[in-house]
């Protein structure tokens, strides 16, 4: 092999691994956080904004994100702040996605712990293209399960309707 042959193959295996860890600056993660609801509505864009601050002063780059959104929890979560234990029933939850070199996102995920203003955060290795599923739709309707019935042997019976079974094999089909 000539040296030329022998620089592009390492070109190409430095793209693929590029490609691969999310880009020469490190790998792709997503921070996934809920801030607590006492935070004043006017004041979560600047929470928000100062987590972007963080990641970008640790050398990562913003790639997308979401400002919080008010929502309800699915279970009460504690947090306890000055030796004072808080129950939040709803929280902001706001996510941002980046990349970052690995031992710069434990010294993120420091400064997080840190934060009385976040309850808790959730930082994800992922991928760069975005990974939302769109809800499934059958002829402009949303699709759902029919539940299960149970007989009087305990054999679940699953009731059938011809018309929506036919509806539903067209619309695969096509």
């Amino acid at each position: 092999m000539q040296s030329s042959e022998k620089e592009s193959e390492v070109e190409v295996k430095n793209s693929i691994m590029d490609e691969i860890s999310g880009g020469p600056k490190g790998k792709v993660y997503e921070l996934g956080y809920l801030l607590v609801p006492t935070t004043r509505e006017e004041e979560v864009p600047t929470s928000h904004a100062n987590l972007k601050d963080l990641v970008l002063s640790l050398k990562g780059e913003v790639i997308g994100d979401e400002i919080p959104k008010m929502i309800n929890l699915a279970y009460t979560m504690l947090k306890v702040t000055s030796n004072v234990r808080n129950k939040f029933n709803t929280a902001y939850f706001g996510w941002i996605k980046f990349t970052m070199e690995g031992e710069k996102v434990i010294e993120l995920k420091k400064n997080l712990d840190l934060n009385p203003s976040i309850i808790r955060f959730l930082i994800l290795k992922t991928v760069k293209e975005n990974t939302i599923a769109a809800k499934r739709f059958v002829r402009g309707e949303t699709y759902t399960r029919k539940p299960k019935i149970k007989d009087g042997d305990g054999e679940v019976v699953i009731p059938v309707n011809k018309e929506e079974m036919d509806k539903e094999i067209d619309a695969l089909v096509v």
